[in-house]
């Protein structure tokens, strides 16, 4: 017997996944000649935004562990992107800021997004929506976290 919903083409899972797997791949691609990974531009982003982050604070906007995300910011500050600082009044919290270098690399690193959101083929307001839709999954997803958390509990 063959479930229906077991079939992989039905699979939410598998679309996203592969979707992710192709756009990381664009962006692996375009992003080579600056000598930053996928993930590396992720933390930019979140710098971009904010100049000046607490680790804690990448991490949870990343959905990162402080663990998977050390060696990413190390290399970036090994590359002259940012400088990692304990905070003086609590040694505990680290600070990141962004160098010079780091924010040079931002027009660069905007015409790469311009392009591989270009090769998604999608019009600009369909675009939107699935971000939109992506944005409300996750919200949707993280939610019913907690509720099967605060179940079990």
């Amino acid at each position: 017997m063959i479930y229906e919903n077991l079939k992989l083409d039905n699979q939410l899972c598998f679309a996203l996944y592969s979707a992710t797997h192709a756009l990381t791949r664009a962006y692996r691609n375009a992003l080579e000649s600056t000598g930053i990974t996928y993930t590396q531009y992720l933390v930019l982003l979140a710098l971009w935004e904010n100049n000046q982050l607490t680790v804690k604070s990448v991490a949870d906007r990343l959905d990162l562990d402080s663990a998977s995300l050390t060696p990413i910011l190390k290399r970036l500050e090994a590359a002259g992107f940012l400088t990692r600082l304990r905070n003086k009044a609590d040694e505990r919290v680290v600070e990141i800021t962004l160098t010079d270098k780091g924010h040079a690399l931002q027009d660069e690193v905007a015409n790469i997004q311009k392009r591989v959101a270009c090769q998604t083929g999608l019009p600009p307001d369909e675009f939107e929506q699935l971000k939109h839709s992506l944005h409300k999954l996750v919200e949707t997803m993280h939610a019913n976290e907690v509720v099967d958390i605060e179940t079990a509990a």
